[in-house]
């Protein structure tokens, strides 16, 4: 197996802890990175080179996305805070002052004119980035800090994972009430609903998840020969992305969970992964605060698998 040689990207004094792509946009595609050290940053996505850093965070980022023209970032963080900041210019736009630390933010997808935010309050709102100083919507307290919240089905849903608590809530967005919960065995790590809005990807450590973003059933699933902290889906040549304590790389056939690579270089735990729009290139996020942009062999796949 051929030894892969990343991309690599300093830049972080501290842990990374979540990474984001954004669409494929006319001017390219960004890369946005969440750290310990406070200090959120913006990269090129085909070469990881640094644009700029989003100043002004008094605590660890957990949580930094950028809307889908990429355009906006959203932040979220322990000084009890999420932030709206312009990408071109990194100048701050809004900041949401919260009760206790944030740990997930995230842009509806449409329009990107709303932001859903959580963390260890148990609680997310949604903000009207319209009307920013306006109250925001709340849906109904949860019994657990919120890990990770998303919108999906056309931004009338919101799905979101718990701190301490197995389980992916489901929300409707219009009565604010909480409709069904999707089973997991264990604390979900990592939400990834595709570029296409067509899927979602979950990690829980032994468990890989993948589910129809239609229906919200699940089309697969598979126990890990390695923990697993984060994964994403390469639908198209059905392939998945994970990482997590041990450290490495891996990349996996979706239908078998054959394991096709392993890429090492990280020096701690892996923390984040997501594959670019393009999907030719996958970022990871380590605990030794670096990113590593990964360029895997994908031949097109020749048919899709019945799920």
């Amino acid at each position: 197996m051929a030894k892969r040689v990343p991309i690599v990207c300093h830049g972080h004094s501290r842990p990374i802890v979540s990474i984001d792509w954004s669409q494929n946009t006319p001017e390219g595609y960004f890369l946005a990175s969440a750290s310990k050290d406070g200090k959120p940053m913006l990269r090129h996505g085909e070469n990881g080179d640094w644009y700029g850093t989003f100043e002004g965070h008094k605590g660890a980022v957990w949580a930094c996305v950028l809307d889908t023209p990429a355009l906006k970032c959203a932040t979220g963080s322990g000084d009890f805070s999420a932030r709206l900041w312009d990408a071109c210019g990194g100048n701050q736009l809004h900041e949401f002052q919260h009760n206790h630390i944030v740990r997930t933010v995230n842009f509806s997808f449409q329009n990107s004119n709303k932001l859903a935010t959580g963390g260890m309050e148990k609680l997310v709102r949604i903000f009207d980035l319209e009307k920013p100083g306006a109250e925001p919507l709340k849906l109904p307290p949860a019994h657990s800090g919120i890990r990770s919240v998303n919108f999906i089905q056309n931004d009338n849903t919101i799905i979101c994972s718990y701190v301490d608590k197995p389980g992916i809530g489901v929300y409707d967005v219009r009565s604010l009430q909480h409709v069904k919960t999707l089973d997991t065995s264990a604390p979900v790590t990592s939400i990834e609903v595709s570029f296409d809005q067509q899927h979602i990807t979950t990690a829980e450590g032994g468990a890989v998840r993948f589910f129809d973003v239609a229906s919200l059933d699940q089309i697969k699933s598979h126990r890990m020969p390695a923990p697993a902290e984060s994964a994403s889906l390469c639908w198209a040549k059905r392939k998945f992305v994970a990482g997590g304590e041990d450290m490495w790389v891996h990349l996996y056939d979706l239908d078998t969970c054959q394991e096709l690579e392993v890429n090492k270089g990280h020096h701690g735990p892996v923390h984040a992964i997501r594959w670019a729009p393009t999907y030719d290139a996958y970022a990871s996020g380590s605990e030794d605060g670096t990113i590593r942009i990964w360029f895997p062999d994908l031949p097109e796949a020749t048919a899709a698998a019945a799920p």
